[in-house]
């Protein structure tokens, strides 16, 4: 970007090392003034920041930046920002969206609904065994797949498990339009229970609001065939965790797979650790790319500056 004044920007995360972001952040703009901390404190001057790049940002800290002019999340989830009452509203908040994150998380769901789907447990602790024996092939048309959330990432993961031949529906909170003939769609809460019946495998990739925090719950998995399996690639949060190990003790689900959690990492002395019934990877579906932070953040900035609506702003109302 030349000729430009290079922008103060502050990368803000309780939760994470932000160093990372330093140097695809430099090789775009070498002389750009990046602050990295975990309080305001840590910033200098906060007179000077424009923009706070955040992944789980101190509380107040944002409202706290008295020249703000965007506030850009770290990912494709803004919830962790949301939850701080004192966010100034008046100052965009934009998320990432990479179009990259699809095809991790497309591998992600595919190998999450087949490794159950066909029986891989049951292979692996026969080759542990050294025995030869074979499980019932089940053919993808017959296995039902449900995917909670038809935004990007979900409707292409949609497409592509029917592309493979298993039987897809989604749910969105209202209707999608133009859905390809081979999803079968539902929406809004009176069509979730007849959604939720056709789920063998029910996929969660809902955007976190206050209306779908608690979506996988014991009245949820109540609605679901029998034996269903959950996997949750949407946010922690989605799960009401207390409910899960009971709807597998009583038959309602037979596996869960779960890549997010309320609490990150989990803690080792968490129930979920000692349930095989649980399959846990760490928040590794997918993974947005540095250089792909570093564009949106300094083109969104400079949208703003010249007074026009950033890429990906998020409606703070409506919370996504």
């Amino acid at each position: 970007m030349p000729n430009k004044v290079a922008p103060c920007i502050g990368l803000l995360s309780t939760a994470i090392n932000m160093d990372y972001l330093v140097k695809p952040f430099q090789r775009v703009m070498p002389e750009i003034d990046l602050r990295i901390g975990r309080a305001l404190a840590d910033l200098g001057n906060l007179d000077q920041i424009e923009a706070a790049v955040c992944w789980h940002p101190p509380q107040g800290a944002l409202a706290g930046l008295p020249n703000l002019r965007l506030m850009q999340s770290l990912a494709a989830g803004i919830e962790h920002m949301m939850i701080d009452s004192s966010l100034p509203r008046e100052v965009p908040l934009c998320r990432i969206v990479d179009p990259g994150m699809a095809g991790g998380m497309k591998a992600y769901v595919a190998w999450a609904v087949s490794h159950q789907q066909r029986f891989m447990p049951a292979y692996l602790s026969s080759r542990a065994e050294q025995k030869w024996l074979e499980q019932p092939i089940v053919a993808p048309r017959k296995h039902r797949v449900g995917i909670a959330g038809l935004g990007t990432l979900g409707l292409d993961c949609a497409t592509m498990l029917a592309n493979i031949g298993y039987s897809v529906s989604g749910w969105s909170r209202t209707e999608k339009l133009d859905l390809p003939s081979a999803i079968k769609g539902f929406h809004g809460a009176a069509q979730l229970g007849s959604f939720l019946a056709t789920c063998d495998t029910l996929i969660c990739l809902l955007p976190l609001t206050n209306q779908t925090k608690g979506f996988l719950s014991a009245e949820l998995f109540q609605q679901l065939p029998r034996g269903a399996h959950l996997i949750n690639v949407g946010r922690g949060d989605h799960l009401v965790e207390e409910d899960l190990i009971p709807a597998l003790d009583a038959g309602l689900l037979s596996v869960a797979t779960l890549d997010t959690f309320s609490h990150e990492p989990l803690p080792p002395q968490h129930p979920f650790w000692a349930d095989s019934r649980i399959v846990i990877t760490p928040h590794i579906a997918t993974r947005t790319e540095p250089e792909v932070i570093v564009r949106q953040t300094l083109q969104n900035l400079e949208m703003i500056k010249q007074n026009q609506v950033p890429a990906h702003q998020v409606d703070i109302k409506l919370g996504y």
